[in-house]
């Protein structure tokens, strides 16, 4: 089962190192190896969402999200959208940026780190916002609860999410980019750039955020006119028609994946960023990430086994959080590629072993209420 589900991800990833260490040695390896891992976990929390929502379509509709959807959301966004984002922070044509990464490593270099202030407020505000949205909000299961409590007792608060972000930009302008890069000897001042990057992180991430609401509210709308009519038609002896029942409702949940992929997407493409700006690294460790998102929804579909497992969306989204703080200092600070990676690779790999050891509880805990029942049963 496993192989058969996970057999191309596989295969991606053997051709995929391969093809680095060809490209670049072994650092390019480790480099692609990092972003691999960073995509997979990252990505594992939107595998579960996805498959959460593809147990409610029927056949077809999961086909064309696994497929089209896929291409679309997932490949479409980690591997071209990289390309875009250089070239228009560059002010590059698209063909011209690939051109010049293949070419002219030296001057693509020149011209990325040029724009890396703007990259890296644009990207550091997105996922910040994602991570405040996140540990703000009140849940029922907390992983650190001696940091989660209050802050979902401070998530009350209207917009404090998005305060908290301005008052961070506003602090990454002010000292960071003000001697964020030297050009010809002479400081370079860069607060501007990154201010108005930012904001544009921000108002990115508000868009999808309504977009995905919307798309939410429409699926939920759908989902209760067909309850409905479902009951209509048991009370009246009227067979529903099947594809009235599989239509609306399940073109809106593709196009709510679709939007919902796209923003967890999106959170890889950034954090790449804080990683490498090389777009054939990039492209290579986000496109085995890219694999495994899909063969893990494919898995949790088939299995629904791995959602046990619930703090590794809190560890996802504190290493989020982590890779935002660390593109903001690197509008200024250099940071080696290995820690950036290494960060969610702890974080996540310490959310599973925490979900491990509940899970353990639970089951000791079952079992010593089933020893007790046994016990009352025979006593009487």
């Amino acid at each position: 089962m496993v192989l058969k589900t996970f057999g191309w991800s596989f295969a991606v990833t053997a051709l995929g190192l391969v093809a680095a260490v060809l490209f670049g040695g072994w650092t390019a390896f480790g480099i692609v190896a990092i972003l691999s891992i960073l995509e997979i976990s990252l990505s594992f929390d939107n595998a579960v969402v996805n498959a959460g929502i593809l147990k409610k379509m029927n056949a077809f509709w999961q086909k064309i999200f696994l497929t089209i959807g896929i291409l679309i959301a997932v490949f479409g966004m980690r591997l071209v959208f990289p390309v875009v984002i250089v070239a228009v922070s560059a002010q590059l044509g698209p063909i011209e940026a690939v051109d010049l990464a293949l070419s002219d490593k030296d001057r693509y270099q020149e011209l990325v780190t040029d724009a890396h202030p703007a990259i890296a407020a644009f990207g550091g505000m997105f996922l910040l916002m994602i991570f405040l949205d996140f540990i703000f909000e009140d849940r029922d299961i907390k992983w650190l609860t001696w940091l989660e409590r209050p802050l979902a007792k401070l998530g009350r608060v209207d917009m404090l999410s998005v305060c908290i972000a301005l008052i961070v930009l506003l602090i990454s302008a002010l000292t960071f980019a003000t001697h964020a890069h030297q050009h010809g000897g002479a400081h370079v001042d860069k607060a501007e750039t990154v201010l108005l990057s930012g904001i544009a992180g921000l108002i990115t991430y508000m868009i999808v955020g309504g977009l995905s609401g919307y798309f939410e509210d429409k699926l939920e709308e759908e989902e209760e006119r067909e309850h409905e009519a479902e009951e209509e038609a048991e009370r009246t002896g009227r067979p529903k028609s099947a594809v009235a029942l599989a239509g609306k409702a399940a073109f809106f949940m593709f196009l709510y994946l679709e939007v919902l992929d796209a923003s967890f997407s999106f959170d890889g493409v950034i954090g790449a960023f804080a990683i490498t700006n090389d777009i054939v690294l990039m492209a290579l460790g986000l496109g085995i990430g890219a694999m495994y998102v899909r063969s893990l929804t494919v898995y949790l579909v088939r299995q629904g086994t791995l959602d046990d497992y619930v703090y590794l969306e809190h560890g996802a989204h504190y290493a989020i959080g982590a890779l935002a703080l660390i593109l903001l200092v690197t509008i200024q600070y250099e940071i080696n590629e290995i820690v950036t990676g290494l960060i969610g690779v702890v974080l996540i790999g310490a959310s599973f072993l925490s979900s491990v050891r509940r899970n353990k509880r639970l089951a000791a805990a079952e079992g010593t209420d089933s020893d007790d029942k046994t016990e009352v049963s025979s006593g009487v």
